[in-house]
């Protein structure tokens, strides 16, 4: 971390909850003449990396966004080299995640995954119930218009009436109802968009993008984020003194 960095965060409050669009890892492989698989491998340690930097810096919540609703279309082979990877990741990072503090959640449709994997995310969730360090969301088989849908049908199932259907009240079915909208989006690997990532909690979220590829993301590249963010006017639709406004 520099200098600059840590004078400005020991002023300036950290973002609670950082969301990340992991993106660049096939070039990241690419690049170097190895199958794309090499390049997701690598892309698990830069979120294990991630992961410390967030608990250095005092950020309560994490999301990342492992896998899209979308991704089904990629090559077989890739995605059942992903779905493999996954499992021995957890293998791999969960002791240490728990050690950590880290609670994991995993948020998407488990519907059409393996019972492998769901059971993988279920005994991942458990072990970690307990933590209070940092929340490590996953968004898996996850879309931002899936999100919005199963939340409407939740509403709907729990018998909320037309009239009491608040943007408040639906917030309580989404899959991070039980964290704060993000203050933070960060998307390496230089596209500038946000991919059905989190599309109804980002509508106050603060957007940096990056042409870091994935695999190569640390620390330094989190406090470039941070600062900028830090440079934001957040009026989340309101206007600075506001009594003195023109």
């Amino acid at each position: 971390m520099s200098a600059s960095s840590v004078v400005a965060q020991d002023r300036l409050a950290p973002p609670r909850h950082v969301a990340i669009v992991m993106d660049g890892n096939g070039r990241w492989a690419k690049k170097r003449f190895l199958p794309r698989f090499f390049g997701h491998k690598a892309g698990v340690d830069a979120v294990v990396r991630t992961i410390q930097a967030c608990i250095d810096r005092d950020i309560e919540f994490l999301t990342v966004f492992a896998f899209s609703s979308e991704n089904w279309k990629r090559p077989s082979d890739e995605v059942s080299g992903l779905m493999g990877l996954v499992l021995a990741a957890v293998s791999r990072y969960l002791g240490k995640l728990d050690s950590m503090g880290v609670r994991v959640r995993v948020i998407g449709d488990r519907d059409s995954i393996a019972e492998k994997l769901r059971q993988a995310w279920d005994g991942a969730e458990a072990r970690t119930a307990h933590n209070t360090k940092l929340t490590l969301n996953v968004a898996f088989n996850y879309g931002g218009r899936w999100d919005i849908v199963q939340a409407s049908r939740k509403a709907i199932a729990a018998g909320v009436p037309a009239h009491e259907l608040t943007e408040d009240k639906l917030s309580e079915f989404m899959a991070l109802a039980h964290a704060p909208d993000p203050d933070l989006f960060i998307r390496t690997g230089g596209e500038v968009r946000i991919s059905n990532f989190l599309l109804w909690q980002v509508a106050y979220t603060e957007f940096v993008f990056s042409d870091c590829l994935w695999p190569e993301f640390g620390a330094q590249q989190l406090d470039a984020a941070i600062d900028a963010f830090h440079g934001r006017d957040r009026r989340f639709g309101g206007v600075k003194d506001a009594p003195n406004a023109a």
